[in-house]
């Protein structure tokens, strides 16, 4: 009896500590969100200066070399993509009115065509068609107030890229550890690197297809329909039609349901090649989530650190599956939010054991 007294105790204190963590983080989450896109930002190139310093190149000329390179992408992306936002947000409001306009003229056709149009003009108030552009521009401008924190965040990438390489030994020495007791966190984190070093490069594939498509068809602002697709291409499964949907509203404005049309299948068509095909085929086994953790993660990950949780919500929830996936006694935590093919992957080693 007081032992079942004393594990509600401490379960309810764990509960309430879990609250009190994700309040004190959503508090500091203008302070936090940067040190994310800088770890998020290091993982991706440790591997790049890791290998350098293999080639014998000294670990600040590594480093310098990655930021170099990382502060010069930036550059010019944040301002050929900075001036595209203000247009686009100065330019919404117009876009917005013209597809209310378009989707007030359809639903007055088909009550006039079925009758009953005092139901029909509810339903008019209730779809606001101008919300998922206002959605594109709201995490296109927290990502641009968030490189406000540039000099923050490539401060705070050089030293951890310059951490990475002494960490180890510094354990060892702090702790008495060999170099085989770090073998798990080693292995997390080289599976979370390799994890976000494929998403970012099918992103940026799938980001220039998003941006030629758009530029093809003779869309505004391609280049933000690029950025929307790489960005969100982080989210799977929700992302891609998070991502396609402001493109095809705006190409109904601009271009008639013929160009929407067009839009809209070549965002299929871009998904299926780099999301169903190649994406997996370079991840393999033990890196998917299941599509409910995914809608869970992405919602409360948004509400922890706004707009760009987002962004980040799969990055973090994946940290987190590998994390539980790297010790037996929670692996099964992390089968459970794993994807269907994670789980028949993990029936198939457990059955090839026991056989």
């Amino acid at each position: 009896m007081i032992d079942t007294t004393q594990n509600r105790g401490s379960g309810v204190i764990s509960f309430a500590a879990v609250i009190v963590i994700v309040i004190g983080l959503q508090m500091a989450k203008d302070l936090l969100v940067p040190f994310l896109v800088a770890a998020f930002l290091a993982l991706i190139t440790v591997r790049p200066m890791l290998w350098m310093q293999k080639n014998r190149v000294p670990a600040i000329l590594a480093a310098l070399i990655i930021v170099s390179v990382i502060m010069l992408i930036l550059a010019i992306v944040g301002t050929i993509v900075g001036a595209s936002i203000a247009e686009f947000t100065a330019a919404l409001p117009g876009y917005q009115e013209r597809l209310d306009a378009i989707v007030e003229g359809v639903i007055s056709f088909v009550a006039r065509l079925f009758g009953g149009e005092e139901a029909f003009e509810n339903l008019g108030d209730m779809i606001d068609p101008g919300w998922a552009m206002g959605l594109a521009a709201t995490i296109l401008n927290s990502l641009k107030d968030v490189l406000t924190n540039f000099f923050l965040i490539i401060f705070t990438m050089v030293f951890m890229l310059l951490e990475a390489s002494t960490v180890e030994t510094k354990v060892a020495a702090a702790f008495g550890r060999s170099t085989q007791s770090l073998k798990r966190p080693r292995i997390f984190l080289a599976n979370l690197g390799r994890y976000l070093g494929i998403k970012t490069v099918v992103s940026i594939a799938t980001g220039l297809a998003a941006g030629l498509l758009t530029w093809a068809l003779g869309l505004d602002f391609p280049l933000l329909w690029a950025m929307l697709a790489f960005l969100l291409n982080y989210v799977p499964n929700i992302g891609s039609i998070i991502a396609a949907v402001p493109a095809v509203l705006m190409a109904l404005v601009q271009l008639g349901p013929g160009g929407a049309s067009a839009t809209a299948i070549g965002f299929i068509a871009i998904n299926m090649i780099f999301g169903n095909m190649i994406e997996p085929r370079l991840m393999g086994y033990g890196v998917g989530i299941s599509p409910l953790i995914v809608f869970i993660g992405l919602v409360f990950w948004g509400w922890v650190f706004g707009p760009v949780g987002l962004l980040l919500s799969v990055p973090l929830t994946m940290t987190l599956k590998l994390a539980l996936e790297s010790d037996k006694r929670t692996r099964w935590i992390a089968i459970l939010i794993g994807s269907e093919g994670d789980a028949q992957y993990a029936l198939m080693k457990k059955q090839q054991a026991q056989s």
